[in-house]
């Protein structure tokens, strides 16, 4: 079963869109998903308007399907389609929607696959979230390597300066016997 789980979660997160702000999924995967008709399921919201408030389910546009289509990666068939006077745009639900979409439904396929659509939005919430910490630790890491960069420049420029011959006379290394110590017996030698 565990297989089953990760092979409908994927698939499902292949399908999830970000418009409007927000992630969502469109009415004919969510039908698919769901093992009901896109007609179907459409009527049953538009039978429920007041389940489904703008921030659970909405219709697109031309421009949001272009979106949707470009982030695919195909052309838009339904753009091309709507200057053939397309019927009717799709509908596209958030996490919420989709749950309220499977509880209107009432079917036992609707309630045991909604599991699954909301653990795909929610995987990638948390995708999302680790993205956006992944980004917070390379900025911070950035600045660190920024302010190692000034202090081994720093390093740097006083190796230079004591690499570089000095104009002074060196200064001799070792003892040295004064003149004086003839008064002991001692002579210096040359």
């Amino acid at each position: 079963m565990t297989k089953t789980v990760y092979k409908y979660s994927e698939s499902i997160e292949q399908h999830i869109f970000f418009i409007r702000g927000m992630r969502v999924i469109l009415d004919s995967d969510l039908s698919a998903i769901y093992g009901v008709k896109t007609k179907v399921l459409n009527q049953t919201v538009k039978r429920n308007k007041y389940r489904f408030p703008s921030d659970f389910a909405f219709q697109l546009k031309l421009e949001e399907i272009a979106a949707i289509d470009n982030q695919r990666g195909m052309r838009s068939q339904i753009v091309t389609a709507s200057k053939r006077n397309i019927r009717f745009l799709p509908f596209v639900f958030t996490e919420h929607g989709a749950m309220m979409a499977s509880n209107v439904l009432k079917s036992s396929r609707a309630l045991s696959m909604s599991i699954y659509v909301i653990r795909a939005f929610i995987r990638l919430r948390e995708t999302l979230a680790l993205h956006k910490d992944l980004a917070q630790k390379l900025s911070e890491l950035e600045q660190k390597v920024q302010l190692h960069d000034s202090e081994l420049q720093a390093i740097v420029h006083a190796l230079r300066q004591l690499m570089e011959p000095s104009d002074k006379p060196k200064r001799e290394i070792g003892f040295r016997v004064k003149e004086t110590s003839a008064k002991y017996g001692v002579k210096r030698q040359k």
